[in-house]
């Protein structure tokens, strides 16, 4: 009799234990099977950031995050006929991994799938995608009048700056990464400052990240090379948070995911040091970031005016440094094409693609093999996509 209470008790847990796993939901059970090993997603497998993509801002005990609070009304898109492309899309997308592909054209959706069990009910993380957010919220600070010119010393919104390389360098030079300040990016190189830098631990009474990058050597004299530096983005962050005094995801809250009406919440990931990771990981459903990337095309503007100084747009994105590739640049924290057209990126096929000329927004998450997706092809085969997006788009015009 004894055993066979504790045989039925023993049942009654592993069905207790089973229906719990199964209603946690897919992607938790995703993350459960595929739980990553090492702190640094530059280092997880193709499995593990299937899963921790889109769940990393649910994952405190893995790092924290905060939310960006949207508010009715919702901006409803409406949809158009959709583009008539003349290759097969759903193979480009399982190629190459794409969780998302929403396109919009005159601001209705024209081509809209999913992959990877991801819809658009769910929250994607952006990588450097959120550069591009970074810098609007400079132009929002500088029309608020927190930040006085682009021409001002970085160390007067970071005064732990002081003394270091920092103290000749612009915010406009910072936008444009062009500070010459010394930094490696080498997302294969586990010794990378990108690798390392948000593993700094300060013993000098400041912040981390401040901390790290005052501890960085001149390579170029400012404003005459540009070097891509996420860490830079990172100090922008830091800087706009010190002038406006209010958190980064408290601010991006207020002046556009709340007017504009995103379809839900995002969230913005936490350093160690409790402040947004403005060169990084905000977690947005696509929808929203094809809503942000017609929210630049139409002039960053809320109720008819624009939240930015009147030139910011056209200056933001157009080539402000040359960065050793023909027709193509940088500007503020945008990358920029000789024709007009300017984009997002995030490592593992993130975008936001904007074609001013055929009003053309394209924003695709993915979890490409490769941060680069340059060893399978993949960033090559973006390209072509949206090369594609945009002959469809002049047909359909």
């Amino acid at each position: 009799m004894i055993k066979s209470k504790l045989f039925l008790t023993c049942l009654v847990l592993v069905f207790i234990l089973v229906l719990g796993y199964w209603a946690l939901g897919s992607d938790w059970r995703r993350l459960i099977m595929s739980a990553p090993t090492d702190a640094n997603v530059l280092f997880w497998n193709t499995e593990q950031r299937d899963a921790g993509f889109r769940m990393v801002d649910r994952v405190p005990f893995l790092v924290k995050s905060r939310k960006v609070k949207t508010a009715e009304p919702t901006w409803q898109l409406q949809k158009a006929e959709e583009l008539n492309l003349d290759f097969d899309l759903d193979a480009h997308i399982e190629k190459n991994r794409a969780s998302a592909v929403v396109v919009l054209q005159n601001g209705k959706i024209r081509l809209e799938r999913y992959n990877l069990d991801f819809d658009q009910n769910g929250r994607w993380t952006s990588f450097s995608v959120a550069k591009s957010f970074t810098s609007t919220l400079v132009g929002a600070a500088i029309k608020d009048g927190f930040i006085s010119s682009l021409d001002d010393s970085v160390v007067k919104y970071i005064p732990g700056l002081k003394g270091s390389v920092y103290e000749q360098v612009s915010v406009e030079q910072l936008l444009t990464m062009s500070s010459g300040v010394a930094w490696n990016e080498d997302y294969q190189d586990p010794n990378s400052d990108v690798a390392k830098f948000n593993y700094h631990v300060a013993d000098d009474g400041l912040s981390n990240l401040v901390s790290y990058m005052s501890q960085l050597t001149r390579a170029h004299a400012p404003g005459t090379t540009w070097n891509y530096s996420t860490g830079e983005t990172n100090l922008i962050g830091i800087l706009v948070g010190n002038a406006v005094k209010r958190p980064l995801a408290d601010y991006l809250t207020e002046k556009i995911w709340q007017p504009l009406g995103m379809q839900q919440d995002a969230s913005w990931l936490l350093s160690s040091d409790g402040v947004e990771i403005s060169g990084c990981c905000i977690q947005a459903a696509t929808r929203d970031f094809a809503r942000f990337g017609q929210f630049i095309l139409d002039g960053a503007k809320v109720n008819g005016e624009s939240i930015v100084p009147n030139d910011w747009i056209s200056k933001a994105t157009k080539t402000r440094m040359p960065i050793g590739q023909v027709g193509r640049g940088y500007g503020y924290q945008w990358w920029t094409f000789d024709d007009g057209a300017y984009t997002a990126y995030g490592i593992f096929g993130q975008s936001i693609f904007i074609d001013p000329d055929n009003k053309l927004v394209i924003a695709t998450n993915s979890n490409w093999r490769s941060a680069t997706g340059s060893e399978n092809g993949e960033r090559q085969a973006r390209e072509a996509f949206h090369d594609a997006i945009r002959a469809a788009a002049v047909q359909a015009k």
